[in-house]
């Protein structure tokens, strides 16, 4: 069980720099797909706005009510995220998952900023809002690729 040390710890000043001052929090106008992705747990809460070009994200928009750690999150996926394709976003994502599930390596480059949320590995109920944004955009780029397919 952690204690209040522990929690403190946790919402580092890096975690809250990074949560108050997260890009691209204007939604798009005319995005190619949305999605929003909710935590059961903890309500929180990550809806984002996607454009693609030629396989490749061009634009990207996000709308995030969550707690700090999803927020931190949110503001290292939207740091990084235009210029990617999908299956480098879906490498991110996976990378993620990993070192917050099974002990795994901090995401490569260019998510490496993920480290600062190595802590919340041992906060199992806080993992759902961490991957919010990843399953998000996620969820859109699929939306896009199926219309393509139509």
């Amino acid at each position: 069980m952690a204690n209040d040390t522990d929690l403190i710890k946790l919402y580092s000043a890096r975690i809250l720099g990074l949560a108050a001052d997260m890009p691209r929090t204007a939604r798009l106008a005319a995005p190619d797909a949305t999605a929003k992705r909710r935590s059961p747990l903890c309500g929180s809460t990550v809806t984002v706005d996607v454009a693609l070009s030629d396989g490749v994200i061009t634009d990207y928009g996000q709308d995030v009510k969550a707690c700090a750690l999803g927020q931190a999150s949110a503001a290292i996926v939207g740091a990084n995220i235009v210029g990617l394709t999908p299956a480098e976003v879906k490498k991110g994502r996976d990378q993620l998952y990993a070192m917050l599930k099974e002990g795994g390596d901090v995401p490569g480059a260019p998510f490496g900023d993920f480290e600062v949320l190595e802590p919340a590995r041992d906060y199992k109920n806080r993992h759902a809002s961490i991957m919010l944004a990843f399953d998000a955009t996620l969820e859109a780029l699929s939306q896009v690729a199926s219309s393509n397919c139509a």
